[in-house]
């Protein structure tokens, strides 16, 4: 098995000996360490979505949840919600896949995650060039996909589909549709 080596430290390392509470999602943004409480919509939504993609990806290609990824720097290290890791891809000498591996990253927003959702991973996947960002919204009952990604940090392409359609997701040499009728609409 061949392995990857990233030329900059891993945002993770800075967490290598600690002893993080269970229940709470973990990333790194701007170097600062977050933890948020898992939310019960962003569970469910997981929980439905994933095996759909699973089942659909059938061997070509894997689905990860909260599973830490090594990203370009050291100031950004992000677990994504739902993440479809390509064909082929292998693990790097960490034990993690890497940016450049991931063909579609799939973030579900609650109030508390908002702004690091549509702006810092926005631009972040952008960056690194992930064909396809979805930012799914119990909220307001939306997933807007985000495709066609620029070095500048954004995307070029955005398409909203609101809950109760299809969720296509265009992959390399395939396509992934989820169901998102059975997502849970928020309170409020």
């Amino acid at each position: 098995m061949t392995t990857t080596e990233m030329d900059v430290r891993s945002a993770w390392d800075a967490l290598e000996d600690a002893k993080l509470p269970s229940g709470y999602h973990v990333e790194i943004t701007d170097g600062k360490i977050i933890m948020t409480p898992q939310g019960r919509d962003q569970w469910k939504v997981i929980l439905k979505a994933a095996p759909q993609i699973e089942q659909q990806l059938a061997g070509h290609g894997e689905i990860l949840s909260d599973v830490m990824i090594d990203f370009p720097s050291s100031l950004y290290g992000y677990a994504p919600d739902l993440a479809v890791v390509a064909p082929g891809s292998e693990l790097n000498s960490r034990g993690r896949f890497e940016w450049h591996d991931l063909e579609a990253v799939l973030e579900v927003i609650s109030e508390s995650t908002r702004d690091n959702d549509f702006e810092k991973k926005f631009w972040m996947y952008a960056r690194c060039a992930i064909p396809l960002y979805v930012i799914i919204d119990p909220s307001d009952q939306t997933c807007t996909i985000h495709s066609r990604p620029t070095d500048a940090g954004t995307y070029t392409q955005q398409e909203k589909i609101a809950f109760g359609e299809d969720l296509v997701l265009p992959l390399e040499g395939r396509e992934i549709v989820v169901k998102t009728d059975g997502f849970p609409r928020a309170e409020g």
